[in-house]
């Protein structure tokens, strides 16, 4: 088993006091330490893996700990670690890699960053992050913990922690249209005044271009499924061609006919003018079901060239399951048509699961929010367009309140081992 700060000393060897070399054991509580030891019959490339295991104690929580000397603060890092388990549960909240990092007393000189992307390689995970040393710190702790799993063990190996160069910006230009067609009678007609305000409103070199929901039935006077239609059908044509032209992205909330079914739906447009991916609105307000519409039942995301996308419809931004589901899945932006909301709702949604939320509607702003619920670019009057140019590679650390880089602890924290008690029951 290896780790490396550029290369560091292989653990195998033992030091005095049977411990691998360079690492020791921690748990806050004697009386809640798993038992840490060496294994040499599990490993991943070479004899010996760092193991920990549950004890059999509901409390358990810790294991091993090496401090890395010679930080340079600010510089970038990529902490990389492999671990396979047996009778954990709940990996994702049970098997913990962090880089803790420390001033030269060994002091905290920041929030913990927490690795959590993972892939899977045969039996082990592989586990990753690229983190950036905060100011201040001279030294980093690589902590590999098992945690509140008392039948559980789980084997590391394959450690490493080396500098990398900064990693590149990676910049996309949103644009949210804010119009409200009235008085068309025609589907196609709404939809064309949208194409000329993009036209109009939004300059070139746009990556990504969100519309409202429902583009198909406003101003037109006519009911849901009226205007519905097959996807690929008459507008994702005509939003296709646009795309196409401008070499851009374009999102659009439209009402979908699947053979009986009609569908409240979120399209995604590619540079080529593709259908690229579509979502079917889960929460549908009252009015819609009685309008003859059906709630879809997945919350699917899309991966872009300049990142991956999910997206959400109107009353989804009532309920935390969609914008939670999408940046599970990945989601870096939410983009999000919709008629009306509730603003704190959508504030909410954009800080606790760290994204980027962009809306455009008829009766809520049409803005682009980052992920600490900030507003970057509105337009406030019809016929206009927000644009603005975000940087998806920024970290967003909370160091005004310590909580570090809320997107990891996110990942990392959340309780996906609780079962939700049912409402009404």
């Amino acid at each position: 088993m290896r780790i490396a700060l550029f290369i560091l000393a292989a653990a195998s060897a033992f030091g005095s006091d049977g411990l691998p070399a360079g690492w020791t054991t921690w748990s806050a509580r004697a009386e809640t330490a798993p038992r840490c030891f060496v294994d040499p019959l599990r490993y991943r490339s070479k004899a010996g893996s760092l193991a920990i295991n549950g004890m059999s104690n509901a409390a358990e929580h810790g294991g091993w700990h090496r401090v890395v000397q010679g930080i340079e603060p600010g510089a970038w890092y990529r902490f990389t670690a492999y671990y396979r388990t047996e009778g954990v549960a709940h990996e994702s909240v049970q098997v913990l890699a962090r880089v803790d990092w420390n001033n030269a007393a060994m002091k905290r000189s920041a929030a913990p960053d927490y690795v959590y992307r993972t892939t899977q390689e045969g039996e082990w995970t592989k586990v990753t992050a690229e983190v950036q040393a905060p100011q201040k710190t001279a030294a980093a702790t690589l902590q590999l913990y098992l945690s509140n799993s008392p039948q559980g063990t789980v084997w590391w190996d394959d450690i490493s922690f080396a500098q990398i160069p900064t990693p590149a910006a990676r910049p996309v230009t949103i644009a949210t249209v804010n119009l409200r067609p009235q008085g068309t009678r025609s589907a196609a007609v709404s939809v064309q005044r949208f194409i000329e305000t993009i036209e109009k409103a939004v300059p070139a070199k746009t990556d990504v271009i969100l519309l409202p929901e429902g583009i198909t039935v406003i101003g037109t006077g006519k009911q849901y499924v009226d205007v519905a239609e097959p996807i690929p059908g008459p507008t994702t044509k005509s939003l296709g061609e646009v795309a196409r032209r401008r070499n851009t992205y374009i999102v659009a909330g439209i009402y979908e006919r699947e053979g009986q079914v009609v569908y409240n739906t979120s399209v995604l447009i590619d540079r080529a003018g593709n259908v690229a991916g579509r979502y079917r609105k889960v929460y549908l307000p009252y009015p819609e079901i009685e309008g003859g519409l059906t709630p879809g039942n997945d919350y699917p995301v899309f991966k872009t060239d300049f990142g991956t996308v999910g997206m959400m419809i109107c009353y989804d931004v009532f309920f935390s399951d969609p914008a939670r589901a999408l940046a599970t899945r990945g989601a870096e932006i939410v983009l999000m048509p919709i008629w009306g909301g509730d603003l704190t709702l959508g504030k909410a949604r954009a800080i606790e699961n760290q994204v980027y939320l962009v809306s455009s509607g008829y009766d809520y702003p049409n803005q682009v929010m980052d992920p600490d619920g900030e507003i970057l670019a509105v337009a406030q009057k019809d016929g206009t367009a927000a644009v603005v140019t975000v940087d998806l590679n920024k970290r967003y650390t909370h160091l005004k309140n310590n909580l570090g880089d809320m997107r990891a602890r996110r990942a990392k924290e959340l309780r996906v081992d609780l079962t939700m008690p049912v409402p009404g029951r």
